[in-house]
């Protein structure tokens, strides 16, 4: 894991303990941030927040390999960094949310890679984080 990686790693595990992590709060941070472009609707097709499409459903992604929700249409460093390891958990989602394109420059050692998600969540992050893993397994 490179430098950037592992200090932007830092930051988030001592900005979380500075600042417990609230899935009510999450909740209402998705509600005002993020479903502009994600919903989350369950395996059985209920609706928990109906959202945008231009991201893919957030349903049971903590734990999930990047880039891996089937039917939606990913950009392709996205699927190479999930290809090459990357799973959605606490560090890597944090990390990820607040610069995604420069996470995968990152994490891909890649100058020219992009994400499809140009929003950078600069702050509630870790309380994203929480609600979403609320809704995982």
């Amino acid at each position: 894991m490179n430098f950037r990686i592992a200090t932007a790693i830092a930051a988030v595990m001592l900005a979380g303990a500075a600042h417990a992590q609230d899935a009510d709060e999450g909740e209402e941070v998705f509600g005002k941030r993020c479903r502009a472009c994600h919903s989350i609707v369950d395996d059985a097709g209920e609706v928990i927040v109906k959202g945008g499409r231009t991201g893919p459903n957030l349903y049971g992604i903590i734990g999930r390999q990047a880039g891996s929700v089937e039917d939606f249409r990913y950009r392709d460093d996205i699927v190479a960094a999930g290809e090459k390891g990357l799973t959605w958990d606490e560090e890597t989602f944090e990390a990820y949310v607040q610069d995604p394109t420069a996470f995968l420059k990152e994490y891909l050692d890649d100058g020219g890679a992009r994400s499809g998600m140009t929003f950078k969540l600069r702050e509630g992050a870790s309380d994203v984080y929480a609600y979403l893993a609320s809704l995982s397994d």
